[in-house]
């Protein structure tokens, strides 16, 4: 071949190469648009809905923190007689069964009085105060006695269920909201002719239940000596459970 007929030949072949690489670069792009299409997702659809559960069940326990206030010349005097009493007042709750008894509180301070613009010490006031459970029914009859034992103070009633009744309640009023949110989920889909899907999340606001907040109310019957009547109440448990479906 002679050398003119040799570069002619491959300058051919050079000019076919460019052009197959110039093919390739055009033809590039229009591939990765075409992979690209094929896996773009279509967006998830979810619906967000919010069920409520409440139930009312007895509150049959009193949580009671009561106790005695001593006033006195004396420190060491107050002292002794605030230990006696309160010691005379927990034997009775012992005597009667109650529960978690325990001492919620002990003070002992100055009381100061003035005069012509003086302070002076005029004496001591020491208190001390327990805390314990009790069936409510019984509460009423028993600050009666506690009373009579040296109690000189009650300082707050609260009531609550028994916790077995608490746990059960609680289970219901979260099916009770589980239904309440599938309900409103099957009225906006259908109002809006769409197809509810699986259930893809679910979210608990934990049911709890409130104590019942008590202030005692001496009555006077015209027959009899004067009481104490405690009445517990209902104690409502709530729950909320949110669910998101899609569709």
């Amino acid at each position: 071949m002679s050398v003119s007929s040799y570069l002619k030949y491959f300058s051919t072949v050079k000019a076919g190469i460019a052009a197959s690489l110039v093919s390739l670069m055009l033809a590039a792009p229009v591939w990765a648009q075409q992979q690209g299409a094929m896996i773009r997702e279509v967006p998830m659809r979810i619906l967000t809905v919010t069920g409520r559960g409440v139930e009312e069940i007895p509150a049959t326990i009193a949580q009671v923190r009561l106790g005695v206030e001593v006033q006195g010349k004396t420190a060491a005097e107050v002292q002794q007689e605030a230990a006696r009493r309160v010691d005379a007042v927990v034997k009775l709750l012992r005597s009667r069964g109650v529960e978690k008894l325990q001492t919620s509180g002990i003070s002992l301070n100055p009381v100061y009085s003035y005069e012509n613009n003086m302070q002076r010490l005029s004496g001591y006031i020491a208190t001390n105060t327990v805390s314990f459970r009790q069936e409510a029914e019984k509460t009423g009859s028993l600050l009666d006695e506690a009373v009579k034992a040296g109690a000189t103070r009650i300082d707050g009633i609260s009531f609550v269920a028994a916790e077995t009744a608490i746990a059960q309640a609680q289970q219901q009023a979260l099916r009770e909201a589980t239904e309440e949110a599938q309900k409103q989920a099957a009225a906006v889909l259908s109002a809006l002719n769409l197809t509810k899907q699986e259930i893809i999340g679910i979210q608990i606001s934990g049911a709890y239940a409130p104590p019942i907040l008590f202030s005692v109310v001496n009555e006077r019957a015209a027959d009899k000596a004067p009481s104490t009547p405690v009445i517990g109440g209902q104690q409502q448990v709530e729950a909320t459970v949110t669910l998101q479906i899609r569709y």
